[in-house]
Order: C-alpha cells, then structure tokens, then sequence
C-alpha cells in the first residue's frame, strides 16, 4: 500500500462513539487546536481520512451495492444464522433497525465527518508549498464527495454536513437537505477537488485521489443526474490524462500489479497489517472452502456469492469469465440448495479477489477497485446513447476488443443501451456499481423482479414475500437509531 496510514492518525481521527454518526464526544478527535499545527501533521491527517474509507469496503458496502443487485446473493447456512439481517438485504426484507444498514451510514458519515475536521483545519497550517496544501484539500473533497455520492444514490435526502460536529450542542437536529442540495455540492467538490489535483501521482504518492478520480467521479454524478451534456466533457477530459486499458483484464485485481496505469482509483489494502489488510476471499468464499481455498480451518463468509444470471450473463468466449468468477466443487457443498442449478456440488465465488497463498489467516492484499479506465469508456458510451450524440460505438467496443469479443453496431437506441447496461455488468462484475447501474437506468423494478422470481424457483427456502420491490423500496431506509435520536426524517413508505 502506498499511502501509509499511521496509528497516530487513526488515533487522532477516531470516533468514541462506537460509529454513529451525530452523538459525537466533543473530546475526541477533533481537540486539534493542539494538534494541526504542521504540514506533516496534515498529511498524516489527510492519510486517516483514507483509512476510514477502507472499513466501508470491508464492511457492508458491497452487501448494500452488489448483493442487494441481480449479481450476488448468498449461500444459506441453515445451523449459522447470524448473517440473517444482511440476507436481509439481498431479498428486499430490511427494516429500518436493520444493522447493516447502520453500519454503512455510520461509516459513510464518519469519513465526511473526519474530512470535514482536517479541511476546518488546514488552512491555518503554513506549508512551504501553497500547491501541496491544495492537493490535501483537494484530496479531502474528493473524498467528501464521494460519501455523499453513496448516501445520496442508497438513501435520497440525507442531512448535508460540511464542518466538523465539535460538540453535541450542534451533534443533533439532523435536518435532511434536498437530493438537489446535495448533488450540488458534491459537484462543487468534485471540481474543487480537480481544479487542486495533479492527473496522476507516481512513487509513494500512488493511491491517493488525482484530477482523474475527481473527473470520473463528476462524469458519473452527471450520469446520475441525466446531464449528459456536462458528463461527456468531463469523461473525455479523463480522456486525456494518459490512462488506457491493461492488455490483460486480469491483471487489474493482481495484487502485484496495483495503481496500474487502469486504475483512476482504488481503496488501498495491505495484507501486512491486521487493520489495513483486505477480507474478501474470507467474507465471499463458499462456506466449507476455507481450508481447501486459504489453508485455514474453519468456514468462509458465503456471501456476494455469483447468481446463476450472473455466471450465465458473459457471452462466449469473454475472457472475463474466467477472471471474475471461480467454481468450488465439493462434497461438502451437496447440503446447500445453491450448488443445485450448478451441478449440486459446485458453488461459485468471486475470483476477482482470490489470490492465495495467504500467509495469514482472514488477511488479503488485493485493492477495492472504485474506477477504473474501462468504466470511463462505458460511462462515455452510455452517456453518447443517452443524449444522440458522438459515437457511443468508439468506446464501448474499446471494451468489448479487450474481452476478446467482436465490435458491435447498427443497434436501435433501446438496444443499444441494454448492450451497454449489459457491457457495464460484465466489466463491472463485484465492483459495487450493479446497483447504482439499475438505478440510473431506470430498469431496477423489471430487472430485480425478473431476478426475484428466478431465485424463488431456484430456491423453495425463500417465501412468496421476498423480491416484492416497489418504488419505495429502491431507497434504503434512514436507519432507525437516526430517526429516533437524531430527528431524522424516515423516508417515505418505511416504518
């Protein structure tokens, strides 16, 4: 990993509070009078602020984004029901006490939290560079942004905190600003945070945000937003910066081959460290592989398990396939209803993340791609399709050449889309955008409800209520602790 992330930074921009969001101890953290006083003391802030964004991903993120998708779902264990809340999410059965859900808000905001410290700080600092204090804070609202990106897309109206919680005399009214408001201002960070950030970094600065990562992440809130006009400029400036597409797709989750020259950004992991290394062959694999899979006893999270549509979606011949996607096969998994369309032994599991040995038990060195080159070119030729013009062709089958597969053209406009919707899956498979996909697309209801009614003919443990997917149900709910002891306003329809 090439930011270093330094217990003291961690230390110093930690929550008392067991992670929630407005009930902050005013003597935690932010006593920074004391503290901000150097450039190095900022950058060992600014690197704490990173490290919050590694336990999102690490936690229930990808539940809330791939799972709760047609891609991923689960493999029931019927003597080990502890996951019950986050199986939950995959069948659209939550609540508002749902502590998954919590848990995602809670460290959504914890990052927003903590950037919000250090940039109320910074600028009393005295650097001998002006242009390295604007890289921080270009970092910072990046960052910020990109929180907010999440709250706005999983919960709609959020409360829109933009300096520190010092104390609880300001910690509560959590008053929700409109979905407007808050696109705004990520849109103002974003472009803050490019107008401050270099195209790229090289040596120990690899892994931190860049000009690009601010762009990407403006081209696909513009995407979201339905601007197509303002998306394609700014995709195309990515363009520009020197990124291109890894010859091999697989080398881009290889961990020896990380911040390659694919990857606009990435969540940054290190097995050499308990608290920075990654989990997701321990949390992801098939239940009963962990000894076979990792070398250790015991079992393995089994869940972001691939869907049968989701192994059936490549076309032949796609290379990414075999990249993305691993069969286990065993006895062992005979007991489970799952490995039943597979054959009845076999249960698959992500390989984009698996690349043993593991020296260490529960530890893994793979990054979290967050954007890569690939999904600039697709969110380019979506937003051509969407708005009739440019060439949505050109980089869509920039893609599709690198899979091994053969151009396309000629499409109707509606096919057209479902072929990138589908280009955008297959490329994108597990990396925590299938659901913001649906969304945007505006196909979530039919394609979830397709999806609903497969797994309950695949599976006869799920009941006639899970999958019923209305409107309101595209949102997650404000979790209930937030409503009940902050005053934030529940979403509609959710009780």
């Amino acid at each position: 990993m090439k930011i270093k992330i330094y217990a003291i930074a961690l230390l110093l921009l930690s929550m008392t509070s067991c992670n929630k969001l407005l009930d902050v101890d005013p003597y935690t953290f932010s006593r920074g009078e004391d503290y901000y006083k150097t450039e190095d003391q900022i950058r060992l802030a600014v690197n704490g602020v990173y490290a919050t964004t590694q336990a999102t991903y690490t936690g229930n993120f990808p539940a809330m984004t791939e799972m709760r998708s047609d891609n991923t779902n689960y493999q029931y264990d019927e003597g080990n029901r502890g996951a019950q809340q986050r199986e939950e999410l995959d069948e659209f059965l939550i609540s508002p006490t749902n502590n998954q859900v919590q848990d995602v808000w809670s460290r959504l905001y914890t990052t927003i939290q903590q950037a919000n410290v250090v940039l109320g700080k910074i600028d009393a600092v005295e650097f001998a560079d002006e242009t390295l204090k604007n890289q921080y804070k270009g970092e910072l609202q990046f960052l910020r942004a990109m929180q907010y990106f999440h709250l706005v897309r999983l919960f709609g109206e959020v409360p829109l905190i933009l300096e520190e919680i010092s104390g609880p005399e300001n910690a509560f009214g959590g008053e929700k600003a409109s979905v407007q408001a808050i696109y705004d201002q990520i849109i103002l960070d974003a472009k803050a945070a490019a107008g401050n950030l270099p195209p790229k970094f090289t040596g120990a600065n690899l892994g931190r945000a860049t000009k690009a990562a601010a762009m990407t992440l403006l081209g696909e809130v513009y995407i979201t937003t339905k601007q197509y006009d303002l998306a394609i400029p700014a995709l195309q400036e990515v363009t520009t910066m020197g990124y291109g597409l890894l010859d091999n797709y697989a080398d881009n989750f290889d961990p020896a081959k990380k911040n390659n020259n694919e990857s606009i950004y990435a969540i940054q992991f290190n097995f050499g460290l308990e608290s920075e290394a990654a989990n997701w062959i321990f949390s992801f694999g098939p239940r009963d592989g962990r000894q076979i899979l990792t070398g250790f006893g015991g079992q393995l999270g089994a869940w972001n398990i691939p869907t049968p549509s989701m192994v059936n979606a490549y076309e032949p011949g796609d290379i990414r396939k075999d990249a993305s996607i691993q069969m286990f096969t065993n006895a062992a998994n005979e007991k489970y209803q799952e490995a039943e369309y597979f054959g009845g032994s076999t249960i698959p599991f992500i390989k984009k993340y698996y690349h043993p040995p593991y020296p260490r038990n529960s530890r893994a060195d793979e990054n979290m791609p967050v954007y890569r080159y690939s999904y600039v070119l697709l969110m380019l030729s979506e937003a051509m399709a969407e708005s009739g013009s440019g060439d949505p062709y050109g980089p869509l089958n920039q893609v599709r050449d690198r899979a091994d597969l053969g151009p396309l053209s000629g499409l109707s406009t509606p096919d057209l889309k479902d072929a990138i919707l589908h280009e955008q899956r297959v490329e994108l498979a597990f990396e925590n955008h299938r659901w913001f996909q649906l969304l945007r697309s505006g196909k979530a209801i039919e394609i979830m409800t397709a999806h609903g009614n497969e797994q309950k003919e695949l599976l006869d443990r799920l009941s006639a209520a899970t999958y019923n997917i209305q409107p309101w149900k595209l949102l997650y709910p404000i979790p209930e602790r937030e409503t009940r002891l902050n005053n934030i306003e529940q979403n509609p329809e959710w009780k």
